[in-house]
């Protein structure tokens, strides 16, 4: 677990799966907390591969959350790679289909269905 810049406000979960590396992310993800998030998917993307962000614990995201999630995705891309997030909910996925993010990554109901345990991706 990476620690949040406030604990009690969010936390990055990073677990290695057959397929993909996941990062699930839990609580408020803002300007405030988002360095923990950029520290584990710098780490994630150097280490190649496919990464899965579970967004499912994910109560709040700001535009900040918003623009280290993109520019992973960039550098993921650019080493290989994907990023891909699950478990859109809430506001949070309300803020992603306002901004049109959500049509920029792959999406996945959840992260069963992403590690190909469900259906494909929307």
């Amino acid at each position: 677990m990476v620690p949040g810049a406030d604990n009690d406000r969010f936390t990055v979960a990073v677990r290695a799966a057959d397929v993909a590396v996941v990062l699930k992310l839990a609580g408020e993800l803002d300007h405030d907390t988002a360095q923990p998030l950029r520290a584990a998917l710098d780490a994630a993307v150097a280490r190649g591969g496919r990464l899965v962000v579970d967004l499912s614990g994910l109560g709040f995201c700001d535009s900040t959350g918003l623009n280290v999630l993109l520019h992973s995705r960039l550098s993921a891309q650019e080493a290989g790679g994907t990023l891909e997030l699950a478990g859109l909910r809430g506001s949070v996925a309300r803020m992603f289909r306002i901004t049109g993010a959500d049509a920029v990554f792959p999406v996945h109901a959840d992260v069963a269905q992403a590690l190909g345990t469900g259906g494909p991706p929307r």
